[in-house]
């Protein structure tokens, strides 16, 4: 059976629907930084994914090449994941009056104003020499361009999370919820240029409604300062 660090993993993929102190370790990804709305048509953010995974695809499919990869093993290629920010907008949980939420660092009225690095998990087998021919290999076959694609190492360590069940303009609540358990236990949120709100997207949003989607939602933490 294919390894599926969903499953092997379960502590940093599926968390249960309240919110939990965990640790992350360094890890390494294919990345595409971008901006704007995500749910733009033909958009930026839709064009990521198709690079991210035109490259995961690339190395998981590199055991059928003639460049073996050390120590490959056979996987199933890891959930989408995306780190999101917004240009100044602070870390304070606020409503503007009109049911519109600004939740830690995210306005979720003003999509367009996105920021974002999208990712996927890299195998620990894979090194940055094997994903720089990964980029050639695709970029010669499907005859596209790959430059925008990145080998990104993150150490996200002391985190909170918690699965989100429904739409992604509900999150919020479960943000409220994930804030007050930290209020609760003594930490804060330690949310910064280099520590991102970070989503790990679990179902499929083509073929899931929106209020069964299931996605983790996670924050970097500290102890509470007196």
């Amino acid at each position: 059976m294919p390894f599926d660090y969903k499953k092997e993993y379960k502590e940093f993929y599926m968390p249960k629907a309240k919110p939990s102190i965990v640790t992350i370790p360094p890890m390494n990804y294919i990345a595409v930084r971008g901006s704007g709305d995500p749910n733009a048509e033909d958009g930026e953010y839709k064009q990521s994914i198709g690079l991210l995974y035109g490259i995961a695809y690339t190395i998981k499919m590199s055991k059928k090449g003639n460049r073996k990869i050390e120590g490959y093993f056979d996987y199933v290629v890891p959930p989408l994941e995306g780190f999101w920010w917004q240009e100044g907008v602070d870390g304070v949980n606020s409503d503007d009056g009109n049911g519109n939420n600004s939740v830690d660092g995210i306005d979720y009225a003003h999509k367009e104003n996105f920021r974002w690095i999208s990712v996927i998990r890299l195998p620990d087998f894979v090194k940055e020499e094997d994903f720089r021919f990964a980029v050639k290999e695709a970029t010669e076959k499907k005859k596209q361009d790959f430059s925008r694609v990145e080998f990104l190492t993150i150490d996200e360590g002391l985190c909170v999370q918690c699965m989100h069940i429904g739409s992604f303009d509900d999150e919020p609540a479960t943000v409220a919820l994930m804030d007050k358990y930290l209020e609760e236990n003594g930490y804060e949120n330690d949310l910064s240029e280099t520590r991102r709100h970070h989503e790990i997207y679990l179902s499929d949003a083509r073929r899931v409604a929106p209020e069964k989607l299931k996605t983790v939602i996670r924050h970097p933490i500290k102890t509470k300062s007196d």
